[in-house]
C-alpha cells in the first residue's frame, strides 16, 4: 500500500506443557517459551508498532510468592525494548548468582518471566490513545488467583458505549477509555460471578484453604464466562486472556472477521494472528498442523493442560476480512501468497487494454513493498498471454511460409513484457514534524525513482495493492513518475474501490477521506444530482435513530458505474500544477475477480457496503452524517 493506513493488532499466546526443567534439558534453556513468544511477536511485527506488551503466569507458586507479571512499552521499537529490558534483567540475575539457568527452579523463583504461560500483544492504536496505559495486555488484579485476568486482543467493538452502559446497569463505574477496557470489565464481572458461585458451593464443605483454592481453579468454567460476557459484543475480534490460576483462552468473533490460529504438540500449545509465524517458529512443515480457531468458538487451556474448543455464541455467515489477504498478513503463508498472485493475474485483461496491446513500449513495475507478490502474478499472466500470441503468430507465419529470423526477433525479443524496478522507498517521513505543509513537502520525497528505467514515450504500469485516500498518489507517486516522461501512467490496484468505512480493526473510518467517495460526491454535484447527498443524510439519520441495518450510503454510488468513478479519480489525483501532459489511468480490481482470487474470505464491506454485523450499518450511516456535518473523527 503506497499510503499508510493502520491495521489490526497481533496476538501471541504460548502455554508450555512440560516443566521448565524439561526445556532446559532438551533445548539448553529454561526460557524456551519466553523465546518462542518473542519470535511469534517478531514474526508479526507488521501488525502493529505503536506498542508491545507481554504478560505471564507462573504455575503452582507457593502462597506469598508473586505469580503474574506484565511488561509494556510504547517507545520506538517497542518489541525490542520489552524483551531487551527483561533479558538484561535476567543476565543481571545470573551475574548476581540469583539465577542458575541449569536449575530451572531458580529461574522460576527469581526471574519474573520464568513462567509456563505467556501472552503477547503488538498494538496498532485505533482508539484509547497511544500512551502505555492504553497498551495491551490489560490487567485486572485480585488476591484470588481465579479472579486475576490479563487480556489482549486484535479487535474493535462497534458498540463500546452500549457495553459501558451495560456495566453501569449492573452497578459498575467503568472508565470510558476504550473497547478493551469495556471487554476486560465485562469478562472480569462474569469471572467474579463464576468464582463466587463455586466458592459459595464449596465453602460449606469444610475444605482447607489450599484445597478450596484448588477446587475453585479446577471447577472454573472459562468457556461459560466468555459465553456470558460476550452476549452484547458486536465487532470483529480475536481476544486472548490469562487467568491467574493458570487457565488461558482465545476467543474469535462469530463471523470470523479477525484471524486466529493455534498449534499443539506434546510440548506446547501456541496461538497467533497468522498461520505462517506458528509454522516458522515451531518448525512445522505441514500447514494442516496449524488449526484455525472456528468462528464463534473459544479455545480454553486449563491449568492441568487440558484443551477444549467450544462455541460461545451463535454463528454468523463467514465474513473473513479480505484486507487480511490483500495487505495485512505476511505473504509467506502459502495460501496468501497464491491469492495475492491471483489478484495480480486477474488484472491482466484490464492492463492489456490500458496499454492497447503495446508490449514493445510498456514497462511494468510495482510500488513497494506489499504489492510485489501481486505484481509477480500479473507478470506471469501477461507473459502467458504474450506467449500464446507469439505462438499463434509463429504458427500462422510458418503455415504461410512467411516466417523469417527478423520476424522471430520481433515477436520473441522486442515484444516481451518489460519489467523494471522503477520506484524505491527512500526514507521514512519523520512523524514528529508538526507543521502540515512541511509534512506534505517531506512526503513527496518518501519515494524515489530509478532514472533511465523508462524511455520517454513508454507506457508505465505500476501495481499497488490498494488505493484508499489517493493522498500519496497526488502528493508523491505521480509527480515522481512523471519525471520519467512516459506517454501514459497506469496505476493498478489489486483491491477494488474502497467506498465504505471499516469498524472492525482497520483504521479506515472517515468516509470523507476516501478518494472513491470524493469522486462520487464530485460527480453528483457536476451532474446536477447534489440533492442525493442531502436525501442520503436524512435517511442515515432516520436509520440510526431507529437502530436499523440498511446502508443508505450506497445511494451515493448507485448513479455511476465503477468505470465512471475511476475516471473521476484519475482527475482528482492528477497533481496540480504538473508540466507533464501525459495520460493517467487508474485500474481497480473488480469485485468478481477479488472473490475469484480470494474465495474463502468474503468480508468485503469496504468495497460493497455489506457489513457482517448490525454495528457496521450503524457506523457507515454515522460516518456519512459526520461527513455531512463536517465533523472529523471516527464514527464509533
Amino acid at each position: 500500500m503506497s499510503e499508510h493506513i493502520g491495521h489490526e493488532c497481533g496476538i501471541a499466546l504460548v502455554r508450555l506443557l512440560k516443566p521448565l526443567s524439561y526445556y532446559q534439558e532438551k533445548y539448553g534453556t529454561p526460557l524456551w517459551g519466553f523465546e518462542k513468544l518473542f519470535l511469534l511477536m517478531e514474526k508479526q511485527h507488521n501488525r502493529g508498532q505503536d506498542g508491545a506488551g507481554i504478560a505471564c503466569v507462573k504455575l503452582d507458586m507457593p502462597p506469598g510468592e508473586p505469580y503474574m507479571f506484565r511488561e509494556r512499552n510504547t517507545q520506538p521499537n517497542p518489541l525490542d525494548r520489552v524483551f531487551g529490558v527483561l533479558l538484561e534483567r535476567y543476565r543481571e540475575l545470573v551475574a548476581q548468582g540469583a539465577v542458575h539457568p541449569e536449575f530451572a527452579d531458580t529461574v522460576k523463583k527469581n526471574f519474573d518471566f520464568g513462567a509456563e504461560l505467556y501472552l503477547g500483544h503488538l498494538r496498532y492504536g485505533t482508539s484509547g490513545g497511544y500512551g502505555v496505559s492504553a497498551c495491551h495486555p490489560y490487567f485486572r488484579r485480585s488476591s484470588w488467583p481465579t479472579r486475576n485476568l490479563a487480556l489482549c486482543g486484535n479487535f474493535n467493538m462497534t458498540n463500546t458505549r452500549d457495553l459501558n452502559d451495560s456495566l453501569i446497569a449492573i452497578g459498575q463505574h467503568p472508565i470510558f477509555a476504550s473497547d478493551t477496557q469495556a471487554v476486560l470489565e465485562k469478562i472480569g464481572f462474569f469471572l467474579d460471578e463464576e468464582h463466587e458461585d463455586i466458592y459459595r458451593y464449596l465453602r460449606t464443605r469444610n475444605l482447607t484453604g489450599a484445597e478450596l483454592s484448588r477446587r475453585i481453579s479446577e471447577d472454573l468454567d472459562v468457556a461459560r464466562v466468555i459465553t456470558r460476557a460476550s452476549q452484547k459484543w458486536d465487532g470483529g475480534y480475536a481476544i486472548a486472556g490469562l487467568v491467574g490460576n493458570g487457565d488461558a483462552f482465545v476467543a474469535r468473533d462469530p463471523a470470523g472477521i479477525r484471524p486466529a490460529f493455534y498449534y499443539q504438540d506434546d510440548e506446547v500449545i501456541a496461538f497467533a494472528s497468522e498461520r505462517a509465524p506458528l509454522m516458522t517458529v515451531f518448525d512445522v512443515n505441514d500447514a494442516a498442523q496449524v488449526q484455525e480457531i472456528p468462528p464463534g468458538n473459544v479455545v480454553v487451556i486449563k491449568k492441568r493442560g487440558a484443551v477444549s474448543v467450544s462455541p460461545f455464541t451463535a454463528p454468523l455467515p463467514r465474513m473473513h476480512c479480505t484486507f487480511e489477504r490483500i495487505y495485512f498478513s505476511r505473504g509467506n503463508d502459502l495460501d496468501i501468497y497464491q491469492e495475492r498472485k491471483a489478484l495480480g493475474a486477474n488484472l491482466s485483461d484490464q492492463v492489456i487494454k490500458a496499454i492497447d496491446h503495446d508490449w514493445t513500449n510498456s514497462v511494468f513495475s510495482f510500488i513497494p513493498n506489499t504489492a510485489e507478490t501481486a505484481y509477480y502474478g500479473l507478470m506471469s499472466a501477461l507473459r502467458e498471454r504474450r506467449r500464446q500470441e507469439v505462438k499463434s503468430a509463429i504458427l500462422e507465419a510458418s503455415q504461410k511460409g512467411q516466417l523469417t529470423e527478423a520476424m522471430l526477433d520481433d515477436l520473441i525479443i522486442n515484444n516481451w513484457p518489460r519489467t523494471e524496478k522503477v520506484v524505491s522507498k527512500d526514507i521514512k517521513l519523520r512523524t514528529f514534524i508538526g507543521q502540515e505543509s512541511m509534512r506534505n513537502q517531506l512526503a513527496s520525497h518518501v519515494y524515489d525513482i530509478t532514472y533511465g528505467s523508462v524511455k520517454p514515450g513508454d507506457n508505465l504500469v505500476c501495481v499497488d495493492d490498494s488505493i484508499v485516500r489517493g493522498t500519496t498518489l497526488r502528493r508523491s507517486i505521480l509527480r515522481i513518475l512523471a519525471r520519467l516522461n512516459p506517454r501514459k501512467i497506469v496505476i493498478v490496484s489489486t483491491a477494488p474501490q474502497i467506498r465504505y468505512p471499516d469498524c472492525y480493526g482497520i483504521d479506515m473510518s472517515e468516509i470523507g477521506k476516501f478518494i472513491a467517495f470524493e469522486a462520487a460526491i464530485a460527480l453528483l454535484k457536476e451532474r446536477g444530482q447534489a440533492h442525493v447527498i442531502e436525501e442520503t443524510y436524512n435517511l442515515c439519520r432516520e436509520e440510526v435513530a431507529r437502530g436499523g441495518a440498511v446502508n443508505h450510503v450506497r445511494r451515493i454510488y448507485e448513479p455511476f458505474t465503477p468505470e465512471e468513478i475511476s475516471k473521476k479519480i484519475e482527475q482528482l489525483v492528477r497533481p496540480k500544477p504538473l508540466d507533464w501532459k501525459g495520460e493517467i489511468e487508474i485500474i481497480f480490481q473488480t469485485i468478481e475477480n477479488l472473490h475469484a482470487a480470494v474465495p474463502n474470505h468474503h468480508g468485503d464491506w469496504y468495497f460493497t457496503g455489506k457489513y457482517p454485523t448490525p454495528g457496521g450499518y450503524r457506523v457507515v450511516n454515522q460516518a456519512f452524517m459526520k461527513y455531512y456535518d463536517k465533523s472529523e473523527g471516527r464514527a464509533y
